[in-house]
């Protein structure tokens, strides 16, 4: 089989692979442990781990590497699972290929002239392979095999499986890899020794591709504390994508539920496939790149050459098609891309089928000529469809015809925009909305002023305009290369909004959404929340050196724009940092473009930033770590602990570096911030610390550090800047300047872009997958650590016992999750909760995880006693067991005293637990973390904690004659099947007859004489009888007898319904040495935690 050419490290292979032919450009190789010879014990071991693979996914034992003489890089081209199928191979080479190598002159030449062959075979054998790998056959007993071997629950989803190594120390264990919704599963067998490996993506803190010196190329896999390695993955990079996309997608399910709710595609876990996944996959970078709203999906790729006109040449791409965007991506190093709203195509023609090209014709004057599209016919019908356009012979007559009207019309509406805003039915927002910028109102641009500063704007306005008539204006615009040199000088202030708006995206958002904004001011203004009463709180410290802010037309801009959007989306409502943001915002753009433009910030660019745990900007922060660690390993050398430097740049993220620099270079950044994304953030931030260097190495601490980093930016500049001095920023070390030197906005972000250009975006956002695992978990982790902390205070268990327990828990959390679309327990995590509220058990998950902990094994996942505890333990009685409350029960269980599980058990028997009806009916939880929080509740809440006082044994109510038999059953139930059952049966009929013979005689001591009184020797003989017969060794016996007892005492005792206080019941048991030995007897709850791991899953299964 024909293999995509990848280069490999034929070193590292020597001791897995013996060459059996070579010549000038190829080597044929052999895997130890196949044909003749087998290798001695490397290829015994070798060979026995493979045999258990079949042909159609294991590493194959045969291949064929492509090198030139002078050339140390080795290219895998080939590989065969026979000798007779790789001879042909190299056959075919030797009569095709070597004659040919002779003609080149250099070594690139041969060794790209082989690549290009090897892909042509691949592509004429596409759809064979394509078959072969997605056999329905092999695919149903891999599923099989699944099932049998992991026994998790029958909804449980394989997504695709692979043969591979699992390093088990230094051993690997050859073997299958199972990839499903919720687990990555790994199964060996080999020589009598099985190997099995359950981890749940939503454990796992890191998953990265790495490479030593014994494995060429590995997958790594950290969790709970454990590295796991897997190698000799015939295809190890669509393996690694798939486990990303499982993680993730596990990840923002069952943690980041804001982000996973606008994730329509993956909502049902019981529909994810591998075509599915890499589909979305693909969308999402596609919609990255572009800049596109997340309704789009990437439909359909086809290669092709686009006619650049100011170049003057064709540049070869691709075209990506969604519902509502046609794109285009060079691939030839030019960085030039197009993005063609199907609302601005105008026409498709398609001129010359010698060429297999189409023409797109779009408003404004332009067209896009594409060629060399392998299918064009079916493209041009589809872009046709999308944008509404006939495709009749007719029509296609009578093209200029149409190209004539339809460019009138747009010249019409071009001269008249107001005839544009009633075409679409848009309301006349300028009553309530602001209409111009706030820096034309507050600082128009005198346009007779000729200072230098005003001079050199003037020139960027030209140059800008002259980009405009060779690139285009507005949406269709070609951005290149030099779009970009012209962001690194500097946007003009007059451009800045427009500019914003077209490299956002945001402009599209405005467009396809006519009058929201002004729906949205409406309905939002007059609400009441707890993010409106931030956003009052927040209004005066936005930008308040700009006058626009010192005005009520800026104030009330920004509130209207922060209301609205917290209206918008109240998963994030309001967040401190956007306020200052949306400032800067509403300097350079219109009121509606502002509020999309925070749109296109918060919810595509700076994903997961604004929400209460600041995700997005921890992820990046561990982002900007690794590009230090990778471009300034000096600063590495002398300050080890980076975190430091995550403390610091946190504002940078989260404000663009506008709340550190002076407004008018700050939005110098922001220019590079909309074209570049995060990218230019980072690049910006390395530079800082590169400027930095020799001050930062030479600092003794972090208070020192900030120092020089805060003067450093206080001597920032823009020297080309025309704001007045009024509408600058002052700095704050003024003083210092004298002593600093400073440096010029333009200068420091050019730098950046010359030094650190080369971060790619597609290893920007590949970093940001990998940390995004560590980052939720590492937030996880402090989450347990505080609940840890507070609990252990209450119980008896040790910290590691606290951490078994608290995974357990978790665990159970989310089992209830996995295989549901819409798990009610879900709404149960809420990360802006308190700790010890963020997991929380409801009454069947509860049930499950208490019948695998509780000591006497006598609640069942079925049984009324289930409910009953659920219901004590309750305490808030919201339908919810929080982890302290479980814990404290299972401690008292444990390790309290006999008087407390005493008490634990007679208490189960009293309302709330006892009362309440017996369907299992569990209030419903109130909505948590919705609307604003009412402190006085909590406040009072926290009040009556403190003043709570201990509850003794005189406290607790009576039981009645219904609860003790219920209490008697209840310690049948946990006294079955200990070996000394017997013993304690007699002890417990023992018991129960010496109280009802108390409780006889103390009701007829109490009642004066009268003339039932004469049948009550009869009636207290036949309770004596009664209760002699309780001495039984089976509790159905008692049961009975209990109740015959109760029923036979006289219409008298029916009337007075007797019962019994705690100390009865206690000072009655404790007389019997069985019963107290039986509670006092240690119970290992570490066995118990060792079992319950193992079985949580299978009791899931079977349930």
């Amino acid at each position: 089989m024909w293999l995509k050419p990848e280069e490999i490290l034929l070193k590292n292979a020597f001791k897995l692979w013996v060459t059996e032919k070579d010549n000038e450009y190829f080597v044929l190789q052999r895997r130890r442990g196949y044909g003749e010879g087998g290798g001695g014990l490397t290829g015994l071991l070798v060979g026995t781990l493979d045999t258990v693979l079949d042909s159609t996914s294991k590493v194959a034992p045969y291949r064929i590497l492509h090198h030139t003489p002078d050339s140390q890089v080795y290219w895998s081209i080939a590989c065969g699972v026979t000798k007779e199928e790789i001879v042909q191979h190299w056959d075919w080479l030797q009569q095709n290929i070597m004659r040919t190598l002779s003609v080149f002159d250099s070594s690139e030449d041969i060794t790209s002239f082989v690549q290009g062959k090897i892909r042509g075979l691949i592509a004429e054998e596409g759809k064979t392979s394509l078959v072969l790998e997605d056999d329905p056959e092999k695919f149903r007993e891999a599923l099989l095999r699944f099932e049998k071997w992991f026994e998790l629950a029958p909804e449980e989803k394989l997504v695709t499986y692979y043969s591979c190594s699992y390093w088990k120390g230094k051993v690997p264990c050859q073997g299958w890899l199972y990839l499903s919704t919720n687990f990555l599963c790994f199964y060996s067998y080999l020589l009598g020794a099985e190997v099995k490996l359950v981890i749940s993506w939503d454990e796992i803190w890191r998953l990265e591709k790495t490479s030593n010196v014994i494995l060429t190329e590995s997958i790594h896999v950290l969790a709970h504390g454990e590295d796991h390695y897997f190698s000799m993955l015939l295809h190890l990079n669509e393996t690694f994508v798939i486990m990303e996309q499982l993680a993730s997608y596990s990840i923002k399910r069952l943690f980041d539920k804001e982000a996973f709710e606008n994730e329509p595609a993956l909502s049902d876990p019981l529909q994810i496939t591998k075509r599915g996944l890499e589909a979305h996959a693909k969308s999402e970078q596609f919609r990255t790149f572009f800049r596109l709203p997340k309704e789009e999906n990437l439909l359909e790729v086809h290669e092709s050459f686009l006619w650049v006109p100011f170049s003057h040449f064709n540049t070869l791409g691709k075209i990506c098609l969604s519902e509502n965007y046609l794109c285009f991506a060079s691939q030839d190093g030019s960085q030039c891309h197009v993005i063609i709203p199907m609302r601005e195509v105008v026409n498709v023609e398609k001129p010359d089928s010698s060429s297999r090209a189409l023409t797109v014709y779009v408003r404004g004057k332009r067209a896009m000529r594409f060629s060399e599209v392998r299918d064009y016919q079916r493209l041009a019908n589809t872009i046709r469809s999308r944008c509404g356009i006939s495709a009749s012979p007719q029509h296609s007559a009578s093209s200029e015809a149409i190209r004539g009207e339809c460019q009138s019309l747009i010249n019409h509406f071009e001269d008249n925009p107001d005839d544009v805003t009633l075409m679409v039915g848009q309301k006349d927002s300028s009553k309530a909305v602001s209409t111009e910028a706030l820096m034309t109102v507050f600082h128009p641009q005198d346009v007779e002023n000729l200072d230098p500063k005003m001079l050199k704007e003037k020139m960027k306005e030209q140059s800008w305009n002259i980009h405009f008539s060779e690139y285009g204006r507005g949406t269709s615009m070609f951005f290149n290369r030099k779009t970009r040199d012209l962001i690194v000088r500097g946007v003009p202030e007059a451009l800045r909004g427009e500019l914003w708006m077209l490299f956002s995206g945001a402009v599209n958002d405005m467009a396809t959404h006519p009058g929201y904004y002004t729906e949205l001011v409406e309905q939002s203004l007059g609400t009441s929340t707890l993010a409106t009463d931030e956003i009052e709180r927040d209004l005066h410290r936005s930008l308040p050196e700009h006058p626009a802010f010192q005005s009520d037309t800026g104030i009330s801009a920004l509130r209207r724009v922060l209301t609205a959007y917290a209206y918008r989306n109240p998963k994030i409502g309001y967040c401190q940092a956007m306020n200052i943001l949306t400032s800067v915002l509403l300097l350079y753009a219109k009121e509606e473009e502002a509020f999309w433009l925070l749109v296109a910030v918060c919810e595509r660019m700076l994903p997961d930033y604004f929400n209460r745990r600041i995700i997005g900007a921890l992820v990046d922060q561990a982002v900007f770590e690794d590009l230090i660690r990778e471009h300034l390993p000096q600063l590495v050398e002398h300050m080890t602990d980076l975190s430091f430097f995550s403390s610091v740049s946190l504002s940078w993220f989260l404000t663009l570096f506008i709340s550190v620099l002076p407004i008018e270079s700050a939005v110098n950044v922001v220019d590079c911030f909309f074209y570049d994304g995060i990218k230019a953030i980072l690049q910006l931030g390395l530079a800082v610390l590169d400027y930095n260097m020799e001050a930062l190495i030479s600092c003794h601490d972090d208070a020192e550090a900030v120092t020089i980093l805060n003067k450093f930016f206080d001597s920032v500049t823009n020297k080309d800047s025309p704001l007045p001095p009024t509408v600058q920023q002052a700095s704050v070390g003024n003083n210092d300047k004298a002593s600093h030197i400073s440096v010029d906005i333009s200068e420091l972000i050019r730098e950046a872009y010359e030094k650190y250009g080369n971060i790619s975006s597609e290893e920007v956002e590949s970093s940001r997958k990998r940390n995004k695992l560590y980052v939720i978990q590492t937030l996880e982790d402090t989450t347990k650590q505080n609940v840890i902390r507070v609990v252990s205070q209450e119980v008896k268990f040790n910290v590691s016992q606290l951490d078994d327990l608290y995974n357990l828990f978790k665990r159970q959390h989310f089992l209830s999750c996995y295989w549901t679309m819409k798990s009610p327990a879900l709404l149960h995590h809420d990360p802006s909760l308190a700790y010890l509220e963020q997991y929380q058990l409801g009454f069947q998950q509860f049930t499950m995880l208490f019948s695998l902990l509780e000591p006497w094994a006598f609640c069942t996942t079925k049984s009324t006693l289930s409910l009953w505890v659920f219901r004590l333990i309750d305490e808030n009685q919201d339908g919810l067991i929080n982890f302290k409350e479980f814990c404290c029960a299972l401690d008292t269980l444990y390790g309290g005293s006999f008087t407390n599980k005493l008490k634990f058990l007679f208490k189960l028997h009293l309302p709330p637990a006892f009362d309440l009806p017996e369907d299992g009916v569990i209030r419903k939880s109130p909505e948590r973390g919705r609307g604003k929080v009412d402190l006085q509740a909590y406040l009072k809440q926290w009040q009556n904690e403190i003043l709570k006082k201990e509850e003794t044994i005189k406290d607790l109510p009576r039981i009645n004659q219904t609860q003790f038999i219920q209490f008697s059953k209840t310690l049948y139930n946990i006294f079955h099947a200990d070996p000394e059952e017997e013993s304690l049966y007699r002890a417990v009929a023992h018991v129960t007859s010496l109280l009802l013979r108390m409780e006889e005689v103390g009701r007829r001591l109490q009642e004066p004489s009268s003339p039932p009184e004469s049948k009550k020797p009869g009636n207290n003989t036949a309770a004596e009888e009664s209760s002699t017969n309780e001495a039984s060794t089976t509790p159905e016996s008692s049961d009975t007898s209990c109740s015959h007892n109760s029923q036979d005492a006289g219409p008298d005792l029916a009337e007075t319904e007797w019962s019994f206080s705690f100390e009865q019941v206690l000072a009655s048991l404790l007389n019997e040495p069985t019963i107290v030995h039986f509670f006092d007897r240690p119970v290992d709850i570490q066995t118990k935690v060792g079992q319950a791991k193992v079985a949580q899953l299978k009791l899931k299964a079977n349930k």
